[in-house]
């Protein structure tokens, strides 16, 4: 058997950090070799995996440079300032990376696609195989159905989430801008309030709702005369979005096995691309 592809884990202290650290300690052929955090986090200068009542050799620090020492891939579900600085420092030491961060700007994802000339990176809102899988149906269901049916995208997350629409609503809606033939910068609603007239054709529309522990839900509606189409994703646990992330460490340490750089997505990973 090779030896275990060495993971570090950025945002260790979080939601999906801890969901990520309890995956990597099931698979056999993974293994945890660093876990950051921001200063002052609770869990730096302690074991990784103590808030999950494990012991796992790897103390969590804030030192960037001293937590990609001996790794292959670092996993990223921080901030969009977090992960750019991770993938710059990930360029310079020749590591990979799986950026799974939400909320990047135009800007974010351009410095994070001058990392990926250097080194192979999976940058994706959504690590969801179900998620994504969704988004290639959503691309098929709109380039079938046509220009005669309205697009609406409805998500739902916890009341912690900071960043609305959600990066996975938004990815969803690049899908099914691209099966529609039409640019979502140009056609997406974000709100609607007070009187404001008919829907204009060729739009897609977003709602977003927040509340409770919702872990992620997601409907795309293709809404025609006389029917209505809907596909939707409801997460019930983190785990999917953790399985999902290390599939794409697989898939980048391959890649740096062979020397190869690049921008890559969830449709690489899954073969849909």
């Amino acid at each position: 058997m090779s030896d275990p592809v060495r993971l570090a884990i950025a945002g260790a202290g979080g939601r999906m950090g801890m969901a990520l650290i309890a995956s990597v300690l099931e698979a056999e052929d993974l293994a945890l070799a660093a876990a950051l955090d921001v200063p002052g986090a609770p869990g730096v200068g302690r074991d990784a995996g103590a808030a999950l009542g494990r012991t796992t050799g790897v103390t969590a620090t804030s030192d960037v440079e001293a937590a990609r020492a001996g790794v292959d891939v670092l996993i990223d579900f921080t901030r969009p300032e977090g992960t750019v600085a991770h993938a710059i420092a990930c360029a310079r030491a020749g590591v990979g990376l799986v950026a799974g961060t939400t909320g990047l700007s135009a800007a974010h994802k351009a410095a994070i696609a001058q990392s990926a000339r250097t080194v192979p990176i999976v940058q994706s809102a959504n690590m969801s195989v179900g998620v994504n899988v969704l988004a290639d149906l959503a691309a098929r269901a709109a380039a079938a159905l046509g220009a005669a049916y309205d697009i609406e995208i409805v998500e739902m997350h916890h009341r912690h989430k900071v960043d609305a629409p959600s990066g996975t609503a938004l990815m969803l809606g690049e899908a099914a801008a691209k099966g529609a033939g039409i640019d979502l910068s140009k056609n997406g609603v974000y709100a609607r309030e007070g009187v404001t007239g008919e829907r204009k054709p060729g739009t897609i529309g977003f709602a977003t709702l927040r509340g409770g522990d919702v872990v992620g839900e997601h409907v795309v509606v293709f809404a025609g005369t006389g029917e209505r189409v809907e596909l939707a994703h409801r997460a019930t646990s983190r785990r999917m979005f953790a399985d999902g992330a290390l599939r794409a460490a697989r898939f980048v340490a391959a890649l740096r096995r062979e020397g190869r750089a690049g921008l890559y997505d969830m449709r690489d990973v899954l073969g849909l691309a």
